[in-house]
């Protein structure tokens, strides 16, 4: 009957030598370095690392109460918002009407948050008509063959000559002023932005490993692009079409106050803000809430797209105190 061998030590196991673990029966393991997988992080880690952010709790909160807004004025509203009242004209803001009325006797709140639905489904709308432009343009000119890389991007700088105004403008001088204008203008317009901007960024991606090793095991040009180069171009993709929907917001307010955009008919910051700028100096206060509306709006919006991208880019810091850290860190002195 064979003994098995101890250590001179005790009764001890012998220990293990070149990154093997010891087993309770002295016995050694041969699996490997004594490591343990790091731990898997959660899907939705990105989210407590944008709330972490100042910039990204304001855009979450005004981006959060917009859309909010837009879907309970689909429902309700305190007055009807083109319910005309002569006798309440101007009133001050009071109860019921909290933030008065206008040289109709429309309650602004009303007005307000009914226009907040013009926003919303012009911003979605717009950002949509966007992404797919831009992610269409950027793949052409990023994964086919160079002539048609050349020719894509010939095209996305002529487009981009093109103010997105002008573009509506003209769409509008031809098929007349509504929101479908503004959408597909502001659409066609950041669309040709979110292309230039990301197919640089695509190009660059296209040459890393896990893409070649990705196109070495089978996966055709549209699994490539759908698994590896689009969610590692995703923020900078995300920051441009935050700018493009804020922009959308700007667009259809400018637009509804030139008359190019949502008719008479239809609530809108922009043209309510054309409709009470004549009154600015008799009633002033009338014109500080759509205006505010709108700033506050294209503000989050921005905000938000610049948080989305530190919380989503693995480059930039993941908490505020990473760069703290990273000055406090002492490198290790390798034998």
């Amino acid at each position: 009957m064979s003994i098995p061998p101890r250590s001179t030590s005790g009764d001890r196991p012998i220990p293990a030598h070149d990154g093997q673990m010891p087993r309770p029966d002295g016995g050694v393991d041969a699996g490997g370095p004594a490591s343990t997988a790091p731990p898997r992080r959660s899907r939705w880690a990105w989210l407590a690392r944008l709330w972490a952010l100042s910039t990204g709790r304001f855009g979450l909160i005004v981006v959060a109460v917009v859309v909010v807004t837009a879907i309970v004025a689909r429902f309700w509203t305190p007055f009807d918002p083109q319910q005309v009242d002569i006798a309440n004209r101007w009133a001050p803001p009071s109860w019921p009407h909290v933030l008065g009325t206008d040289a109709t006797g429309r309650d602004i709140l009303s007005l307000l948050m009914a226009g907040a639905r013009t926003t919303v489904f012009v911003a979605v709308g717009a950002g949509l008509i966007a992404t797919v432009i831009g992610v269409a343009l950027a793949a052409l000119g990023a994964l086919t063959v160079r002539w048609v890389r050349e020719s894509v991007a010939v095209f996305v700088d002529i487009l981009i000559a093109f103010p997105v105004l002008l573009i509506a403008m003209m769409i509008s001088a031809v098929w007349g002023g509504s929101l479908w204008v503004v959408i597909w203008a502001v659409g066609i317009g950041f669309g040709v932005n979110i292309a230039r901007v990301t197919r640089p960024e695509l190009r660059r991606v296209l040459h890393s490993d896990f893409v070649l090793a990705g196109r070495a095991s089978g996966l055709t040009p549209a699994q490539n692009l759908w698994r590896h180069l689009l969610p590692n171009v995703a923020p900078v993709f995300i920051v441009q079409l935050s700018w493009g929907m804020a922009v959308a917001v700007l667009a259809e307010a400018g637009l509804s106050y030139l008359g190019f955009g949502a008719p008479v008919t239809e609530p809108s910051w922009g043209l309510l803000l054309a409709q009470l700028q004549q009154y600015i100096q008799v009633h002033p206060l009338s014109v500080v809430w759509p205006g505010l509306a709108i700033t506050f709006t294209v503000l989050g919006l921005n905000l938000l797209g610049d948080a989305l991208r530190e919380a989503t880019d693995p480059t930039l810091s993941r908490s505020p105190f990473a760069t703290r850290r990273a000055r406090l860190h002492v490198p290790e002195v390798v034998a």
